[in-house]
């Protein structure tokens, strides 16, 4: 279920790393691959009345699963970007859903 929304980097450039960093995600988080979903979010940075490339911003909305899993996803997902699309710096965010909170067809975890 953790859900990887990506700003700033072409969707069709995300492809090309997306099945190896959910390999590894897979891994480390201990769920199934299709709990996975990775959106490309289009987005228009202006900065001084002008419209300027956006910054890549990477966040994972998800459940806690401690601070050395989430450690070990912002490493994998930092690296993919950066060394399999040549992007030399990004930030990356963490949003944690509580099961009270999250519901799923009305009915909260």
């Amino acid at each position: 279920m953790p859900q990887i929304k990506i700003r700033g980097i072409q969707a069709n450039e995300v492809c090309k790393i997306s099945e190896k960093m959910v390999d590894e995600l897979v891994e480390v988080v201990k769920c199934p691959r299709d709990y996975f979903e990775i959106e490309c979010i289009q987005s228009v940075a202006i900065r001084n009345g002008q419209i300027e490339e956006v910054y890549p911003f990477i966040e994972i909305a998800w459940f806690d699963r401690g601070q050395e899993t989430q450690d070990k996803v912002a490493k994998i997902i930092t690296d993919s970007i950066r060394d399999g699309l040549n992007v030399e710096s990004l930030d990356l965010a963490f949003t944690t859903f509580e099961k009270e909170k999250y519901y799923e067809n009305a009915e909260h975890f």
